[in-house]
Order: structure tokens, then C-alpha cells, then sequence
């Protein structure tokens, strides 16, 4: 049998609860035993349920879960956690081990329209799922693209 924690979203609150999956269904497992029990649940389902659905959740879905972060992933800054995941979703862009975006390399994004456009991406500026990136134009003059939503970016090279 495999421990996984199961969740469902309403209107307003994310609600787990901790099940063990089996072929034959599911039951609710007690509390576990122990703390590092319960520690060990709790980052299997942020490694397993709550990170994965960051890296895939739209914008709106990013933002209603961004208003009950501290009830859903504990004390966990937005930053490091729901909003770096988010943008794991284009590996090329985060750092393993720095939160938000990273800014030292140029990216080109290519949107969901078709549209392509190049530059540095700023860190301090892109939040809450919303990239700036800093280019340089052909004249040599500094060129601000955005804000973008993670939702209108189909790639980033």
C-alpha cells in the first residue's frame, strides 16, 4: 500500500486529509503515530500533491490558493513555495536553491499567441505569477516586456 494525502477544492478552502490508496479503494487512516510520522505525510504531500499542482494551475487558481498559503502549506512564505513552483514549470527560469525567478540568464519567452520576446528576467518586479523581463533594443536602449502572465507563456528557451 502506498501513503498519499488526497485533497479537494471548494469555492473557498483547500481541505487533506491523509489516505491510504490500495487496489481496492481508499480508507482514512488515523493520525499517525508519531511526529516524525507526521512530518514525513506532510512533506510527501508537498513533494507529491501540493508542489505538482503548483507547477500546472492557472493564474486564478495560483492566486485563490496564494490567499489561504498559510492554511494550506503552513508558515511558508508565497515566494519560495507557491509561486517559485509555479514558475518550475519552465525549468530554464528558477534556480534549485534561490526562490522567485532567476535574472541570470536571457530567456526567450514564446507565448501562447506565437509571439516571441527576449531579455533578462527581473526578479523583484515579476510577482504573484506576473514575469517582467528586460531586453535591449536595437538602438541599444533598455526595453521593459511585460508584465506577462504565466498563463500567456506556452515556452521560455
Amino acid at each position: 500500500m502506498k501513503f498519499a494525502l488526497c485533497y479537494s477544492i471548494d469555492s473557498r478552502l483547500l481541505r487533506s486529509g491523509l489516505r491510504i490508496m490500495s487496489d481496492i479503494g481508499s480508507e482514512t487512516l488515523p493520525a499517525p503515530d508519531s511526529f516524525e510520522h507526521l512530518a514525513a505525510a506532510r512533506r510527501e504531500w508537498i513533494e507529491t500533491v501540493l508542489r505538482p499542482w503548483c507547477h500546472k494551475s492557472s493564474l486564478k487558481e495560483l492566486r485563490k490558493a496564494e490567499q489561504e498559503w498559510f492554511d494550506i502549506a503552513g508558515r511558508a512564505d508565497v515566494k519560495p513555495t507557491l509561486w517559485t513552483w509555479a514558475w518550475e514549470r519552465f525549468p530554464v527560469i528558477v534556480h534549485p536553491d534561490l526562490p522567485g525567478v532567476n535574472e541570470t540568464s536571457e530567456v526567450t519567452l514564446t507565448l501562447t499567441d506565437g509571439s516571441q520576446v527576449s531579455g533578462f528576467p527581473d526578479g523583484r518586479r515579476s510577482q504573484r505569477g506576473m514575469l517582467i523581463l528586460i531586453g535591449i533594443s536595437e538602438s541599444s536602449e533598455s526595453i521593459t516586456h511585460g508584465p506577462i502572465s504565466i498563463d500567456q507563456i506556452a515556452s521560455i528557451q
